[in-house]
């Protein structure tokens, strides 16, 4: 495993900071949520130009890595999105793809467009009262003919008021499967749903009857399909453990800087050192936190099960620590770090939200057990 990033991932890494901290400061992301607008698409379109859909795609398909560890550019990204609050579809749509490239051949058009940010493809893989195991899937997939015809419900499905096209997953008489459907085809209905975080919008998908030609298949065997998915699931969980963790790192920033300016009693805040002991406790679970992120995005060059392992041992440590960093740095504002113009709940929104999608910490303590039972029969 790479300890740092390279030298191109780091330019990568910046070029993304400059490019968030240019088009959507803290002002404009209040200004998309006032509008009630999860992004412009226009301005995907421009991050799609700096790489930000491009690493895990094949080059022959308009994709490329900077580095020999695609996940782990993109995690880089990811840090950078939760450092800005920033919108945009960066973890449904990296899951969507790595579910295509499994099927690039039949998908390469699509795939080009996706890498360009002319299509917004989303992962349309929650149901209501089901969890995360494709099995658990109630969204049903009948033949008709060489295809199917789905129907069922989706919740939680990232930026799916703003997307193009659904990857959907569904059960059919044998097992999981996996359709393309678009967003305008017949029988599909999408609604908005409410979150807490300003910008990362979620949204309901019904479908009703809707007919999915062969062409639009994706996945039909049922074991092909539920490796996919679980591995959609890793991509989605790494990002989101990565952009929780740029969140909090921000968090932690703006707080170590208040306790500088802030005086109280004559003396800074960080002069204080019951407060000082405080911050070196959460200075150091963060570094975990970066520690855990970093490892593992970058398991997904080794075997899947080390990648499910880390995985799941990010997800479910920074899930359970990272809102806790955030709350304390809200408390160590005192008063003005709960009022609606003070920037911090919008990291605290962006962590918690984080915390509860693509498995929560007991979710994926749960699969940690999973994986050690089998590794131990």
């Amino acid at each position: 495993m790479n300890l740092d990033p390279t030298a191109d991932q780091r330019l990568f890494q910046s070029t993304t900071r400059e490019f968030l901290a240019k088009s959507v400061p803290v002002e404009a992301v209040r200004a998309l949520a006032e509008a009630g607008r999860g992004f412009d698409r226009a301005w995907w379109r421009k991050g799609a130009e700096l790489g930000w859909t491009a690493p895990l795609v094949p080059e022959r398909f308009g994709g490329g890595s900077v580095s020999e560890a695609p996940m782990a550019d993109l995690a880089l990204v990811a840090v950078e999105f939760g450092r800005a609050c920033a919108p945009g579809p960066l973890t449904t749509t990296s899951a969507v793809i790595s579910g295509l490239v499994l099927e690039q051949d039949r998908f390469a058009d699509l795939l080009a467009e996706i890498v360009g940010g002319e299509t917004v493809a989303v992962w349309a893989h929650y149901e209501p009262g089901r969890g995360l195991e494709p099995r658990d899937a109630d969204t049903t997939a009948v033949p008709d003919g060489d295809g199917f015809r789905i129907s069922g419900i989706k919740d939680r499905v990232e930026s799916g008021d703003q997307a193009d096209i659904f990857l959907v997953d569904a059960h059919g008489p044998d097992g999981p499967v996996q359709v393309l459907i678009r967003a305008d085809a017949p029988g599909v209905s999408v609604a908005p749903t409410w979150t807490l975080d300003v910008v990362r919008r979620t949204a309901q998908v019904s479908c009703t009857d809707v007919a999915v030609g062969a062409d639009a298949v994706v996945q039909r065997d049922p074991a092909e399909a539920t490796a996919a998915m679980r591995t959609q699931l890793r991509v989605a969980a790494a990002l989101t453990a990565a952009e929780m963790t740029g969140a909090t790192d921000r968090a932690f920033e703006m707080t170590m800087r208040w306790m500088f300016d802030r005086y109280t009693f004559g003396r800074q805040l960080a002069s204080f050192q019951a407060l000082k002991h405080r911050v070196a406790d959460y200075k150091t679970w963060l570094e975990a936190c970066h520690a855990t992120a970093w490892a593992a995005a970058n398991a997904f060059a080794d075997d899947p099960t080390a990648a499910a392992e880390a995985v799941s041992v990010a997800k479910s440590y920074i899930g359970a620590t990272a809102p806790g960093i955030v709350q304390e740095c809200v408390q160590l504002h005192g008063g003005i770090g709960v009022t609606w113009e003070h920037d911090m709940h919008l990291y605290l929104r962006r962590v918690t939200l984080g915390r509860a999608l693509y498995g929560t910490p007991g979710e994926h303590r749960r699969l940690l057990t999973d994986l050690m039972e089998r590794n131990a029969a």
